[in-house]
């Protein structure tokens, strides 16, 4: 592997390939891949940048090696880093945030980063600490499109609420119980979502509307993931009153 003076982020698989050559927000330095080219390959080319591109053909193994799994579909590349938003949301242009609170599975975060996009969700707060990192695999579980997506990243939770609070976003707590039935609130914007851990939840002492989706027994709950994808559909799609 070339050694490289830019920065540069990893990033595999289809999808994932195709969402930032489509996007043009990041360029890709070096692509690798097996010979004979896979198939999937005509599919990226059909979006290939006019800036060169070195193709390095390697056996599957240094794939696996490079991409540190073997869910890379046969395509690792090397890019430039995923752009991340210096400045904080504005209410006048970003109405709808979600908050991710200590989300530790990079699958979790690449699946809300998906639903985010798919229902509209206009950014995404990440906190520094304690939170899956924004990775390549984190990508590839979002089909790429992390690509097409506002990010921020706050120092912490607490942190992101005050900026919220200070912005003028409505901020909506999920929860397992002890909240407001999802299906019955009038949702007030700007507003933003927090998604709390898989296992602990929401950070305690956080502050705003706390909000529950009905289930059959109050002991199981849904995956951080799907719950996170039903609230924002409930959100994003609540009539206008």
């Amino acid at each position: 592997m070339k050694n490289n003076t830019k920065k540069q982020e990893m990033v595999f698989g289809v999808h994932p390939l195709i969402e930032l050559l489509k996007a043009k927000k990041r360029k890709i330095y070096t692509l690798y891949t097996t010979k004979p080219e896979p198939r999937s390959l005509i599919q990226i080319k059909k979006y290939w940048p006019q800036y060169p591109v070195s193709i390095q053909y390697v056996k599957r193994d240094v794939l696996h090696k490079l991409a540190g799994t073997e869910d890379h579909q046969n395509l690792v590349a090397l890019a430039a880093p995923l752009q991340i938003n210096k400045k904080f949301f504005n209410p006048e242009r970003h109405k709808n945030l979600v908050l991710l609170d200590g989300i530790q599975d990079t699958r979790n975060l690449g699946a809300i980063i998906r639903s985010a996009y798919c229902t509209g969700v206009d950014g995404i707060i990440l906190c520094a600490k304690n939170s899956a990192p924004l990775n390549a695999s984190a990508i590839k579980a979002s089909a790429g499109l992390a690509e097409h997506t506002n990010f921020y990243i706050a120092p912490s939770p607490k942190g992101a609420i005050e900026l919220l609070k200070e912005a003028g976003y409505h901020i909506y707590l999920t929860t397992l119980d002890h909240g407001t039935d999802a299906l019955s609130i009038t949702y007030k914007h700007p507003l933003c979502l927090v998604i709390g851990n898989e296992e602990k939840g929401i950070t305690k002492d956080m502050y705003g509307t706390k909000i529950t989706l009905p289930q059959r027994t109050p002991d199981i709950s849904y995956n951080a993931s799907v719950a996170a994808g039903i609230f924002m559909f409930l959100i994003m799609n609540q009539p206008a009153k």
